[in-house]
């Protein structure tokens, strides 16, 4: 990575955290609708990166949505999972390009880039919420917590890089 990479990823985790923290963290429909859109650092992490960096970061990303949610590092260990599950969740939705590094996100296709958050979203949404809720006998909680503030979140998302994207 060059150092104008560096510092542009250094820039969205600071704002991502930050925005999570004073903003998304107070979100909270119907007592269970949460957004957490501070995974889309792990999501838009350059394709060709170091992926063990990225999960470094992924722990430290979560780590500090943690501190500040007080909620004991299920935030650290859902954004290592998805970190960790990147390369598989880039393969299963862009297919070939990806095996080639010649993805880029707000140029592909809707339906792979719909299929790459959501995917992603929700894996982060199931371990986050099984791991808060920790019981098995709230299953129904969990499911109902995982999709509702997932398709908030993918909203969020979609928002979020639409409204960034650079136009050619």
């Amino acid at each position: 990575m060059q150092n104008s990479d560096i510092l542009l990823n250094i820039g969205r985790f600071a704002i991502l955290v930050i925005l999570q923290i004073l903003l998304f963290n107070h979100i909270n429909f119907m007592g269970y609708i949460n957004p957490y859109p501070y995974i889309l650092f792990i999501l838009i992490f350059p394709f060709t990166g170091n992926k063990s960096l990225l999960i470094i970061l992924g722990f430290f990303l979560g780590l500090c949505v943690d501190i500040f949610s007080d909620s004991g590092g299920v935030h650290a260990a859902a954004s290592v999972f998805i970190a960790y599950l990147r390369p598989l969740l880039l393969k299963f939705s862009f297919g070939v390009s990806y095996e080639f590094n010649t993805i880029k996100l707000n140029k592909a296709d809707v339906g792979a880039r719909l299929t790459y958050i959501s995917a992603a979203v929700l894996l982060h949404h199931l371990v986050l919420f099984a791991m808060e809720i920790f019981n098995t006998s709230h299953i129904m909680l969990v499911l109902k917590s995982t999709l509702f503030s997932s398709i908030f979140t993918i909203v969020v998302l979609f928002c979020i890089t639409l409204l960034f994207s650079r136009k050619n």
